[in-house]
């Protein structure tokens, strides 16, 4: 743990983690509606409605890897938070948070689209804008980027990257190819990526009020019964953006250092040391300190970006037993 960075929260909930390290929520069975599960959600299809339980399950390498304590209640109470402060741009998916793991959400059509949008030119996927860009290539999705970028740089204004949501993997494509390939219609097009970069905006003020950089995001939208655009998945989470500490991005930028993040690298590194995460039919288990210290950035994250204190639930109550004392009504 000595090279590894440890955050620190508000007050120190060393103890509190500890505590909970065999109270995780890994698996789900509600006994009513079709079953999805998804690497880190269950989606429960209720008719119109949908609980959308989000675990504790931490995964990489296509493979769960650890359970993480408070991780699917930062999860699913960033998102809640987000969707309330933005539900003036655009309508939202969610009924209800019966449970801190569980949003009640309206069921919609959703787009086969994800609206990717990037303030900074960063990566290291073989996807990621950096990455192409570093090839030789300038354009991407139907955008032209001029020479002499480097990585990490503040972009003169966010962009729109789309990508496909196909089976086989995600499709950067462009704007034009969204229209002429059938996946949405312009005017859809128009009014989603319009309201993609308004929520950005709001991401990027809000986080930077917070001593945050939102540097990327995605969104998922859709059309609900009535036909109104709609805001469904998540929003503006630890797990679905990049964000970056705002004190020290200008000094480690000038000096071509890589800035100061919070994220779960420390622990995908752990595996690849100690195994091969693809291959090997059992992994080893996690060693507590990196479940600690892995728990401990997702409830930064949370009190960074709300500007709130994490509101931990009961001490000591199983969180499987919560959660469906909380759900009575819906099973």
């Amino acid at each position: 743990m000595s090279e590894i960075e440890t955050i620190q929260t508000k007050v120190d909930y060393t103890e509190r983690i500890l505590a909970e390290v065999e109270n995780c929520l890994t698996a789900t069975d509600l006994g009513k509606g079709e079953k999805y599960q998804g690497k880190v959600r269950d989606r429960y299809d209720l008719g119109d409605e949908l609980l959308l339980v989000t675990t504790d399950r931490q995964s990489a390498f296509d493979r769960v890897l650890a359970s993480i304590p408070f991780k699917g209640q930062v999860l699913n109470l960033t998102g809640a938070w987000w969707f309330e402060h933005t539900k003036d741009i655009v309508a939202n998916h969610v009924l209800g948070i019966p449970d801190p793991n569980v949003t009640l959400a309206k069921k919609c059509e959703v787009f086969p689209i994800e609206f990717v949008v990037r303030g900074f030119i960063t990566g290291s996927s073989a996807t990621s804008l950096w990455t192409v860009y570093n090839s030789g290539d300038r354009e991407y999705c139907g955008l032209s980027f001029p020479d002499g970028l480097k990585k990490n740089q503040r972009l003169d204004f966010p962009v729109l990257t789309p990508t496909t949501k196909e089976e086989a993997h995600d499709r950067p494509i462009s704007p034009t190819a969204i229209v002429e390939e059938g996946w949405m219609t312009q005017e859809d097009w128009d009014t989603a990526s319009q309201v993609a970069l308004e929520l950005f905006k709001r991401g990027q003020e809000t986080a930077d009020k917070h001593g945050l950089i939102l540097v990327d995001t995605k969104y998922e939208m859709g059309k609900d019964s009535n036909g109104t655009l709609t805001l469904v998945d998540e929003i503006h989470t630890p797990d679905s953006s990049r964000y970056w500490i705002s004190d020290t991005f200008e000094e480690r930028f000038a000096a071509s250092q890589e800035p100061q993040n919070v994220d779960k690298e420390f622990l995908r590194l752990w595996f690849k040391d100690n195994c091969d995460p693809y291959a090997d039919d059992v992994l080893p288990v996690a060693p507590s300190e990196l479940v600690v210290e892995l728990s401990r950035r997702y409830l930064y994250l949370y009190e960074k970006i709300t500007g709130e204190p994490f509101p931990f639930p009961a001490a000591e109550e199983p969180v499987q037993k919560r959660m469906e004392k909380n759900l009575s009504a819906y099973l």
